[in-house]
Protein backbone atom coordinates (compact mmCIF):
# COMPACT_ATOMS: atom_id res chain seq x y z
CA UNK A 1 0.00 0.00 0.00
CA UNK A 2 2.84 2.39 0.87
CA UNK A 3 4.42 1.97 -2.58
CA UNK A 4 1.09 2.60 -4.34
CA UNK A 5 0.46 5.79 -2.37
CA UNK A 6 4.00 7.02 -2.97
CA UNK A 7 3.52 6.60 -6.72
CA UNK A 8 0.37 8.73 -6.52
CA UNK A 9 2.00 11.61 -4.66
CA UNK A 10 1.61 15.02 -6.32
CA UNK A 11 2.89 18.18 -4.59
CA UNK A 12 0.02 20.16 -3.11
CA UNK A 13 1.33 23.37 -4.72
CA UNK A 14 0.65 21.86 -8.15
CA UNK A 15 -3.09 22.19 -7.50
CA UNK A 16 -2.81 25.98 -7.19
CA UNK A 17 -2.99 26.32 -10.99
CA UNK A 18 -6.40 24.58 -10.88
CA UNK A 19 -8.06 25.81 -7.68
CA UNK A 20 -6.03 28.92 -6.86
CA UNK A 21 -3.28 29.62 -4.34
CA UNK A 22 -5.83 30.81 -1.77
CA UNK A 23 -7.44 27.37 -1.64
CA UNK A 24 -4.06 25.76 -0.91
CA UNK A 25 -3.32 28.23 1.88
CA UNK A 26 -6.74 27.55 3.38
CA UNK A 27 -5.97 23.82 3.44
CA UNK A 28 -2.68 24.45 5.21
CA UNK A 29 -4.36 26.69 7.78
CA UNK A 30 -7.06 24.11 8.54
CA UNK A 31 -4.50 21.34 8.83
CA UNK A 32 -2.16 23.19 11.17
CA UNK A 33 -4.01 22.29 14.42
CA UNK A 34 -4.17 18.66 13.26
CA UNK A 35 -0.49 18.17 12.48
CA UNK A 36 0.75 14.85 13.80
CA UNK A 37 -2.73 13.69 14.77
CA UNK A 38 -3.48 10.09 13.77
CA UNK A 39 -6.14 9.20 11.20
CA UNK A 40 -7.05 5.73 9.93
CA UNK A 41 -9.14 5.08 6.81
CA UNK A 42 -10.54 1.58 6.34
CA UNK A 43 -12.38 0.08 3.36
CA UNK A 44 -12.69 -3.34 1.74
CA UNK A 45 -10.54 -3.10 -1.40
CA UNK A 46 -7.30 -1.45 -2.44
CA UNK A 47 -8.01 -1.70 -6.17
CA UNK A 48 -11.13 -1.03 -8.22
CA UNK A 49 -14.13 1.13 -7.43
CA UNK A 50 -14.51 4.78 -6.53
CA UNK A 51 -13.65 4.48 -2.82
CA UNK A 52 -10.18 3.03 -3.47
CA UNK A 53 -9.61 5.58 -6.20
CA UNK A 54 -10.46 8.49 -3.90
CA UNK A 55 -8.29 7.17 -1.05
CA UNK A 56 -5.39 6.67 -3.43
CA UNK A 57 -5.45 10.42 -4.08
CA UNK A 58 -6.64 11.74 -0.71
CA UNK A 59 -4.17 10.00 1.60
CA UNK A 60 -0.97 11.34 -0.06
CA UNK A 61 -2.37 14.90 0.01
CA UNK A 62 -3.22 14.56 3.70
CA UNK A 63 0.30 13.29 4.40
CA UNK A 64 1.70 16.37 2.72
CA UNK A 65 -0.20 18.46 5.27
CA UNK A 66 1.74 16.62 8.02
CA UNK A 67 -1.22 14.51 9.08
CA UNK A 68 -0.38 11.09 10.48
CA UNK A 69 -2.76 9.22 8.18
CA UNK A 70 -2.87 5.55 7.20
CA UNK A 71 -5.13 3.52 4.94
CA UNK A 72 -5.92 -0.09 5.81
CA UNK A 73 -7.95 -2.63 3.85
CA UNK A 74 -10.00 -5.25 5.67
CA UNK A 75 -9.43 -8.86 4.65
CA UNK A 76 -12.10 -11.34 3.69
CA UNK A 77 -12.62 -14.58 1.79
CA UNK A 78 -14.99 -15.16 -1.12
CA UNK A 79 -17.90 -16.04 1.17
CA UNK A 80 -17.60 -12.66 2.89
CA UNK A 81 -17.60 -10.67 -0.33
CA UNK A 82 -20.50 -12.74 -1.71
CA UNK A 83 -22.50 -11.68 1.36
CA UNK A 84 -21.43 -8.03 1.27
CA UNK A 85 -22.20 -7.80 -2.46
CA UNK A 86 -25.71 -9.07 -1.68
CA UNK A 87 -25.93 -6.51 1.13
CA UNK A 88 -24.75 -3.79 -1.26
CA UNK A 89 -27.46 -4.61 -3.81
CA UNK A 90 -30.08 -4.93 -1.07
CA UNK A 91 -29.21 -1.53 0.39
CA UNK A 92 -29.67 -0.11 -3.10
CA UNK A 93 -33.20 -1.52 -3.03
CA UNK A 94 -32.72 -4.78 -4.93
CA UNK A 95 -34.84 -7.81 -3.84
CA UNK A 96 -33.02 -9.92 -1.27
CA UNK A 97 -34.05 -12.54 1.25
CA UNK A 98 -31.58 -12.29 4.13
CA UNK A 99 -30.49 -15.56 5.74
CA UNK A 100 -29.14 -15.91 9.31
CA UNK A 101 -25.97 -17.46 7.88
CA UNK A 102 -25.26 -14.22 5.92
CA UNK A 103 -25.21 -12.15 9.09
CA UNK A 104 -23.00 -14.72 10.82
CA UNK A 105 -20.46 -14.57 7.98
CA UNK A 106 -20.47 -10.77 8.09
CA UNK A 107 -19.89 -10.67 11.85
CA UNK A 108 -17.22 -13.37 11.75
CA UNK A 109 -15.00 -11.51 9.28
CA UNK A 110 -15.46 -8.20 11.06
CA UNK A 111 -14.39 -9.91 14.28
CA UNK A 112 -11.30 -11.34 12.56
CA UNK A 113 -10.35 -7.88 11.28
CA UNK A 114 -10.89 -6.30 14.70
CA UNK A 115 -8.15 -8.61 15.93
CA UNK A 116 -5.64 -7.65 13.21
CA UNK A 117 -6.24 -3.97 12.37
CA UNK A 118 -4.83 -1.21 14.62
CA UNK A 119 -8.14 0.71 15.11
CA UNK A 120 -6.41 3.06 17.52
CA UNK A 121 -6.13 6.33 15.54
CA UNK A 122 -7.63 9.49 17.03
CA UNK A 123 -9.90 9.78 13.99
CA UNK A 124 -11.31 6.56 12.51
CA UNK A 125 -13.09 6.74 9.13
CA UNK A 126 -14.85 3.50 8.15
CA UNK A 127 -16.00 3.29 4.54
CA UNK A 128 -19.22 1.52 3.52
CA UNK A 129 -21.04 -1.50 5.02
CA UNK A 130 -18.29 -4.15 4.78
CA UNK A 131 -16.25 -2.94 7.81
CA UNK A 132 -19.12 -1.23 9.67
CA UNK A 133 -19.01 -3.68 12.60
CA UNK A 134 -15.39 -2.76 13.39
CA UNK A 135 -16.92 -0.12 15.69
CA UNK A 136 -17.31 -2.85 18.31
CA UNK A 137 -13.56 -2.61 18.93
CA UNK A 138 -13.85 0.97 20.12
CA UNK A 139 -12.90 1.67 23.70
CA UNK A 140 -15.37 4.10 25.36
CA UNK A 141 -14.22 7.69 24.99
CA UNK A 142 -10.93 6.71 23.36
CA UNK A 143 -11.21 8.16 19.85
CA UNK A 144 -13.60 9.55 17.22
CA UNK A 145 -15.34 7.22 14.75
CA UNK A 146 -17.30 8.26 11.63
CA UNK A 147 -18.97 6.04 9.05
CA UNK A 148 -18.67 7.07 5.40
CA UNK A 149 -21.45 5.57 3.26
CA UNK A 150 -20.83 5.82 -0.49
CA UNK A 151 -23.98 3.97 -1.62
CA UNK A 152 -27.60 4.95 -2.18
CA UNK A 153 -29.58 4.29 1.01
CA UNK A 154 -32.77 6.02 -0.09
CA UNK A 155 -34.74 2.73 -0.32
CA UNK A 156 -32.77 0.07 1.58
CA UNK A 157 -33.81 -3.49 2.24
CA UNK A 158 -35.27 -3.24 5.73
CA UNK A 159 -33.71 -6.41 7.18
CA UNK A 160 -30.18 -5.52 6.02
CA UNK A 161 -30.42 -1.90 7.10
CA UNK A 162 -31.86 -2.79 10.53
CA UNK A 163 -28.90 -5.12 11.02
CA UNK A 164 -26.31 -2.48 9.99
CA UNK A 165 -27.99 0.36 11.85
CA UNK A 166 -27.15 -1.33 15.17
CA UNK A 167 -23.49 -0.66 14.38
CA UNK A 168 -23.87 2.69 12.60
CA UNK A 169 -25.72 4.17 15.57
CA UNK A 170 -22.58 3.71 17.71
CA UNK A 171 -20.50 6.04 15.51
CA UNK A 172 -20.02 9.74 16.22
CA UNK A 173 -21.40 10.61 12.81
CA UNK A 174 -22.31 9.33 9.34
CA UNK A 175 -21.41 10.85 5.97
CA UNK A 176 -23.56 10.49 2.86
CA UNK A 177 -23.13 11.50 -0.80
CA UNK A 178 -26.65 12.93 -1.11
CA UNK A 179 -29.27 14.31 1.30
CA UNK A 180 -31.66 11.65 -0.04
CA UNK A 181 -29.42 8.89 1.36
CA UNK A 182 -29.65 10.05 4.96
CA UNK A 183 -31.56 7.93 7.48
CA UNK A 184 -33.28 8.59 10.79
CA UNK A 185 -30.29 8.18 13.07
CA UNK A 186 -29.46 9.28 16.57
CA UNK A 187 -26.02 10.49 15.42
CA UNK A 188 -24.94 13.54 13.39
CA UNK A 189 -25.11 13.25 9.60
CA UNK A 190 -22.94 15.10 7.07
CA UNK A 191 -23.09 15.69 3.32
CA UNK A 192 -19.80 14.62 1.74
CA UNK A 193 -19.51 14.61 -2.05
CA UNK A 194 -17.00 12.20 -3.62
CA UNK A 195 -14.35 13.90 -5.72
CA UNK A 196 -11.95 13.49 -8.62
CA UNK A 197 -8.29 14.46 -8.75
CA UNK A 198 -7.78 16.85 -11.69
CA UNK A 199 -4.03 16.08 -11.78
CA UNK A 200 -4.31 12.30 -11.73
CA UNK A 201 -3.49 10.25 -14.82
CA UNK A 202 -7.20 9.69 -15.35
CA UNK A 203 -8.04 13.40 -15.50
CA UNK A 204 -4.94 15.34 -16.58
CA UNK A 205 -4.58 16.69 -20.16
CA UNK A 206 -3.28 14.14 -22.69
CA UNK A 207 -1.37 14.50 -25.91
CA UNK A 208 -3.54 13.98 -28.96
CA UNK A 209 -1.05 11.42 -30.26
CA UNK A 210 -1.65 9.15 -27.24
CA UNK A 211 -5.43 9.44 -27.64
CA UNK A 212 -5.13 8.39 -31.28
CA UNK A 213 -2.94 5.43 -30.29
CA UNK A 214 -5.57 4.22 -27.83
CA UNK A 215 -8.33 4.50 -30.44
CA UNK A 216 -6.21 2.60 -32.94
CA UNK A 217 -5.38 -0.10 -30.39
CA UNK A 218 -9.06 -0.81 -29.75
CA UNK A 219 -10.12 -0.30 -33.40
CA UNK A 220 -12.33 2.70 -32.66
CA UNK A 221 -13.01 5.00 -35.61
CA UNK A 222 -12.33 8.65 -34.67
CA UNK A 223 -14.33 9.86 -37.69
CA UNK A 224 -17.67 8.53 -36.41
CA UNK A 225 -19.56 9.44 -33.20
CA UNK A 226 -18.29 7.55 -30.13
CA UNK A 227 -20.70 6.82 -27.28
CA UNK A 228 -18.93 5.67 -24.12
CA UNK A 229 -19.81 4.33 -20.71
CA UNK A 230 -16.93 3.81 -18.27
CA UNK A 231 -18.04 1.61 -15.36
CA UNK A 232 -17.15 -1.69 -13.82
CA UNK A 233 -19.32 -4.52 -15.12
CA UNK A 234 -22.09 -4.37 -12.53
CA UNK A 235 -25.82 -4.97 -13.04
CA UNK A 236 -26.61 -1.69 -11.30
CA UNK A 237 -24.61 0.15 -13.99
CA UNK A 238 -26.97 -1.42 -16.58
CA UNK A 239 -24.47 -2.06 -19.40
CA UNK A 240 -27.05 -4.18 -21.23
CA UNK A 241 -29.45 -1.23 -21.09
CA UNK A 242 -26.74 0.94 -22.62
CA UNK A 243 -26.48 -1.50 -25.53
CA UNK A 244 -30.25 -1.32 -26.02
CA UNK A 245 -30.13 2.49 -26.08
CA UNK A 246 -27.24 2.39 -28.56
CA UNK A 247 -29.24 0.14 -30.91
CA UNK A 248 -32.04 2.72 -30.99
CA UNK A 249 -29.59 5.55 -31.73
CA UNK A 250 -27.89 3.40 -34.39
CA UNK A 251 -31.04 3.55 -36.50
CA UNK A 252 -30.45 7.28 -36.97
CA UNK A 253 -26.68 7.79 -36.59
CA UNK A 254 -23.72 5.70 -37.72
CA UNK A 255 -22.19 5.60 -34.25
CA UNK A 256 -20.01 3.33 -32.12
CA UNK A 257 -20.39 2.20 -28.53
CA UNK A 258 -17.54 1.73 -26.05
CA UNK A 259 -18.24 -0.12 -22.80
CA UNK A 260 -15.05 0.00 -20.77
CA UNK A 261 -14.68 -1.23 -17.23
CA UNK A 262 -13.04 -3.65 -14.90
CA UNK A 263 -13.75 -5.28 -11.59
CA UNK A 264 -13.10 -4.72 -7.91
CA UNK A 265 -11.70 -7.35 -5.56
CA UNK A 266 -14.80 -7.05 -3.34
CA UNK A 267 -17.25 -7.57 -6.25
CA UNK A 268 -17.68 -11.25 -7.20
CA UNK A 269 -20.43 -10.63 -9.81
CA UNK A 270 -18.30 -8.85 -12.41
CA UNK A 271 -17.46 -11.91 -14.55
CA UNK A 272 -21.12 -12.95 -14.78
CA UNK A 273 -22.23 -9.47 -15.82
CA UNK A 274 -19.48 -9.32 -18.44
CA UNK A 275 -20.81 -12.54 -19.98
CA UNK A 276 -24.28 -11.01 -20.22
CA UNK A 277 -22.83 -7.91 -21.89
CA UNK A 278 -20.92 -9.96 -24.46
CA UNK A 279 -24.07 -11.92 -25.21
CA UNK A 280 -26.12 -8.73 -25.65
CA UNK A 281 -23.50 -7.25 -28.01
CA UNK A 282 -24.07 -10.11 -30.47
CA UNK A 283 -20.65 -9.63 -32.07
CA UNK A 284 -21.56 -6.15 -33.35
CA UNK A 285 -18.22 -4.77 -34.62
CA UNK A 286 -19.24 -1.25 -33.56
CA UNK A 287 -19.63 -2.30 -29.91
CA UNK A 288 -16.25 -2.29 -28.19
CA UNK A 289 -16.30 -4.10 -24.84
CA UNK A 290 -13.05 -3.39 -23.06
CA UNK A 291 -12.05 -5.04 -19.79
CA UNK A 292 -9.49 -2.57 -18.51
CA UNK A 293 -7.35 -3.15 -15.41
CA UNK A 294 -7.40 -0.62 -12.59
CA UNK A 295 -3.85 0.39 -13.55
CA UNK A 296 -4.95 1.76 -16.96
CA UNK A 297 -6.12 5.26 -15.96
CA UNK A 298 -4.53 6.98 -18.96
CA UNK A 299 -6.44 4.66 -21.32
CA UNK A 300 -9.69 5.56 -19.55
CA UNK A 301 -8.77 9.22 -19.83
CA UNK A 302 -8.10 8.84 -23.56
CA UNK A 303 -11.41 7.06 -24.17
CA UNK A 304 -13.32 9.80 -22.35
CA UNK A 305 -11.44 12.54 -24.22
CA UNK A 306 -12.19 10.89 -27.57
CA UNK A 307 -15.90 10.38 -26.83
CA UNK A 308 -18.60 12.34 -28.53
CA UNK A 309 -21.02 11.65 -25.67
CA UNK A 310 -20.43 9.94 -22.32
CA UNK A 311 -23.22 7.84 -20.81
CA UNK A 312 -23.89 6.75 -17.23
CA UNK A 313 -27.06 4.69 -17.35
CA UNK A 314 -27.07 3.43 -13.78
CA UNK A 315 -30.14 1.83 -12.19
CA UNK A 316 -28.85 2.77 -8.73
CA UNK A 317 -25.85 4.93 -8.00
CA UNK A 318 -24.10 6.18 -4.91
CA UNK A 319 -22.55 9.04 -6.86
CA UNK A 320 -20.94 7.99 -10.14
CA UNK A 321 -17.48 9.58 -10.28
CA UNK A 322 -17.25 8.82 -14.01
CA UNK A 323 -19.82 11.57 -14.54
CA UNK A 324 -17.55 14.17 -12.95
CA UNK A 325 -14.57 12.77 -14.87
CA UNK A 326 -16.37 13.29 -18.18
CA UNK A 327 -17.66 16.75 -17.22
CA UNK A 328 -14.14 17.78 -16.21
CA UNK A 329 -13.08 16.94 -19.77
CA UNK A 330 -15.94 19.15 -21.05
CA UNK A 331 -17.83 16.20 -22.50
CA UNK A 332 -21.64 16.20 -22.84
CA UNK A 333 -23.10 13.56 -20.53
CA UNK A 334 -26.38 11.66 -20.64
CA UNK A 335 -27.03 9.96 -17.31
CA UNK A 336 -29.79 8.38 -15.27
CA UNK A 337 -31.57 10.55 -12.72
CA UNK A 338 -30.65 8.28 -9.80
CA UNK A 339 -28.59 8.49 -6.63
CA UNK A 340 -25.93 11.17 -6.57
CA UNK A 341 -25.95 11.79 -10.33
CA UNK A 342 -28.42 14.75 -10.19
CA UNK A 343 -25.94 16.57 -7.94
CA UNK A 344 -23.56 16.49 -10.91
CA UNK A 345 -25.97 16.69 -13.83
CA UNK A 346 -28.18 19.74 -13.57
CA UNK A 347 -30.63 18.90 -16.34
CA UNK A 348 -30.16 21.04 -19.47
CA UNK A 349 -27.38 23.02 -17.78
CA UNK A 350 -24.47 20.64 -17.09
CA UNK A 351 -25.84 17.61 -18.94
CA UNK A 352 -29.02 15.68 -19.68
CA UNK A 353 -30.87 13.28 -17.38
CA UNK A 354 -32.90 10.27 -18.49
CA UNK A 355 -35.22 7.75 -16.82
CA UNK A 356 -35.28 4.80 -19.25
CA UNK A 357 -33.56 3.10 -22.17
CA UNK A 358 -35.76 5.04 -24.59
CA UNK A 359 -35.15 8.29 -22.74
CA UNK A 360 -31.40 7.72 -22.83
CA UNK A 361 -31.53 7.09 -26.57
CA UNK A 362 -33.64 10.20 -27.12
CA UNK A 363 -31.21 12.45 -25.24
CA UNK A 364 -28.23 10.99 -27.13
CA UNK A 365 -29.96 11.61 -30.45
CA UNK A 366 -30.74 15.18 -29.39
CA UNK A 367 -27.09 15.92 -28.59
CA UNK A 368 -25.83 14.31 -31.78
CA UNK A 369 -28.26 16.53 -33.68
CA UNK A 370 -27.27 19.69 -31.76
CA UNK A 371 -23.47 19.70 -31.28
CA UNK A 372 -23.48 23.36 -30.26
CA UNK A 373 -25.73 22.55 -27.28
CA UNK A 374 -23.56 19.54 -26.45
CA UNK A 375 -20.47 21.77 -26.34
CA UNK A 376 -22.19 24.31 -24.09
CA UNK A 377 -23.27 21.58 -21.64
CA UNK A 378 -19.68 20.37 -21.51
CA UNK A 379 -18.38 23.85 -20.67
CA UNK A 380 -20.95 24.32 -17.90
CA UNK A 381 -20.24 20.84 -16.56
CA UNK A 382 -16.52 21.56 -16.28
CA UNK A 383 -17.15 24.66 -14.17
CA UNK A 384 -19.63 22.77 -11.98
CA UNK A 385 -17.03 20.08 -11.20
CA UNK A 386 -14.37 22.70 -10.53
CA UNK A 387 -16.61 24.39 -7.96
CA UNK A 388 -17.88 21.26 -6.20
CA UNK A 389 -16.20 17.92 -6.89
CA UNK A 390 -12.40 18.25 -6.77
CA UNK A 391 -10.18 16.34 -4.32
CA UNK A 392 -8.94 19.52 -2.62
CA UNK A 393 -12.50 20.39 -1.58
CA UNK A 394 -13.02 16.89 -0.20
CA UNK A 395 -9.82 17.16 1.83
CA UNK A 396 -11.00 20.51 3.19
CA UNK A 397 -14.26 18.96 4.39
CA UNK A 398 -12.40 16.16 6.15
CA UNK A 399 -10.17 18.68 7.91
CA UNK A 400 -13.20 20.69 9.03
CA UNK A 401 -14.91 17.51 10.28
CA UNK A 402 -11.86 16.40 12.29
CA UNK A 403 -11.55 19.86 13.85
CA UNK A 404 -15.21 19.80 14.82
CA UNK A 405 -14.98 16.29 16.30
CA UNK A 406 -11.89 17.32 18.24
CA UNK A 407 -13.84 20.09 19.95
CA UNK A 408 -16.62 17.79 21.10
CA UNK A 409 -16.64 16.72 24.76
Amino acid sequence: MTEVLAANRIPLENYADVVGAGEIEELRALAKPLRGRSIEMINSTAVGGGVAEILNRLVPLAEELDLNIRWDVMKGAEEFFDVTKSFHNALHGEPYQAQPRDFEVFLSYNEQNRATLPLDAEFMVIHDPQPAALIDARQPGSNHWVWRCHIDLSHPNRAVWDFLEKFVSHYDGAMFSSPEFSRQLSIAQYLFYPAIDPLSEKNCPLEQEFIQQVLQRYQIDPQRPILTQISRFDRLKDPVGVIRAYRIVKRYFDCQLVLAGGSASDDPEGALVLKDVLRAAEHDPDIKILELPAWAPREVNALQCASTIVIQKSLREGFGLTVSEALWKKKPVVASAVGGIPAQIIHKHTGLLAHSVEGTAYQIRFLLSHPEIAAKLGEHGHEHVKENFLITQKLKRYLALFLMLDRRP
